[in-house]
């Protein structure tokens, strides 16, 4: 282990018997904002100490083990235990590795999916569609929520624009990822000469603001209209003005809802997106000078500005942000997201503790 990581690690570990003590103590108990603060404290730590112990329990197994190498009618027994105490000690490391970098103080909350053709014409409105056929299949085998919250659909099918809402447990820890150009190259269903066509969408994952952080908006600064709900093939229409648009006149952002039949619910609804979309803009523009935040960029559309390329003659899927290939386009486009999520995770983690040891 590196050990500057494991310095960390010893400090931690030493903060959490302080906090244990600290906890006891009535004087303590009796300070209701000190004793929710230590809680909140404790249960951080808690799971990253609890490993840290496993693992040198499993370093003290080998050095027990050591010790019997020196009597030859011990000497296999002895080597096996090595290798098992070893083998559970490196299954350990990462997951250590994992539990030291601070959570992202979005990942259990709700979120906004946004996907919008971009270059590429019908194409492009028809690889959104199945982009969001992706990402509604994930959302079901993870048990998530999804709720139409806008549309407009292409001419040929699929979706010009369409903006959904995502709940349920941990959703914008996984969706984090998505946001970027994505880039399709396949023959379309309108080439008639069966050449490749290369097309492109862009992704934008909000997190839903909570009432505590939510952004305040004059309500003098909002146009509300109204108008009449549509939808492909007659669904989702109505004869009432219950769609709503809001515009936000400071910064011109536009927001939309017209899933619901009621202009109430619709107005809540928009109010909600356009909280969200406040909301990740100040954020980027807080961090707009830390390298992480290229990743919430969402580009302009282009072919050449991509994160992701789905090869479907090849059957092939490249994520370029860390050069992972899979030849499972068909199992991703059915929702198997998580095997290119989990990478993704994984290197996020490893840049994240590389930076927390840098700044020590």
């Amino acid at each position: 282990m590196n050990p500057r990581i494991r310095d960390r690690l010893e400090r931690m570990d030493e903060r959490f018997s302080e906090i244990t003590l600290l906890l006891s103590d009535p004087e303590t108990q009796s300070n209701t904002g000190r004793f929710r603060d230590l809680s909140r404290e404790y249960a951080q730590l808690e799971p990253l100490v609890s490993c840290f112990a496993r693992y040198r329990d499993t370093e003290a197994e080998m050095a027990a083990a050591q010790e019997l190498l020196a009597d030859p009618e011990m000497t296999e027994l002895a080597r096996d235990e090595i290798a098992a105490a070893a083998g559970r000690r490196d299954a350990l490391e990462p997951v250590l590795h994992r539990l030291l970098v601070p959570p992202d103080p979005n990942d259990q909350r709700n979120c906004f999916l946004e996907i919008r053709a971009g270059t590429g014409g019908a194409e492009a409105s028809l690889f959104a569609g199945d982009l969001l056929r992706m990402y509604l299949r994930y959302a079901e085998a993870r048990g998530w929520r999804t709720e139409v919250y806008s549309e407009s659909a292409g001419e040929l099918g699929g979706y010009k624009e369409v903006v959904v809402r995502v709940s349920g447990q941990g959703v914008f820890s996984r969706l984090k990822f998505e946001p970027g150009a994505h880039r399709v190259q396949r023959v379309p269903e309108t080439e008639s000469q069966g050449r490749v066509h290369t097309s492109a969408c862009t992704v934008a994952v909000l997190a839903e603001a909570d009432a505590i952080d939510a952004i305040d908006i004059n309500p003098g600064d909002l146009r509300i209209d109204t108008y009449r709900a549509s939808g492909a093939g007659g669904q989702h229409i109505n004869k009432t003005d219950s769609a709503v648009r809001i515009t936000h006149l400071p910064s011109g952002m536009v927001v939309e809802c017209q899933d619901e039949r009621s202009q109430h619910k619709n107005k809540a609804r928009a109010l909600s997106l356009l909280q969200a979309r406040l909301l990740a803009q100040a954020q980027d523009s807080q961090s707009a000078a830390e390298s992480q935040s290229r990743k919430l960029q969402v580009g302009s559309g282009d072919r050449s500005e991509r994160i992701r390329t789905y090869n479907f003659p090849q059957n092939r899927l490249t994520d370029h942000r860390i050069n992972l290939t899979l030849y499972k386009l068909d199992e991703v486009m059915e929702g198997a997201l998580d095997q290119i999520v989990e990478p993704l995770l994984a290197e996020y983690q490893s840049e994240q503790l590389t930076a927390m040891m840098g700044d020590q």
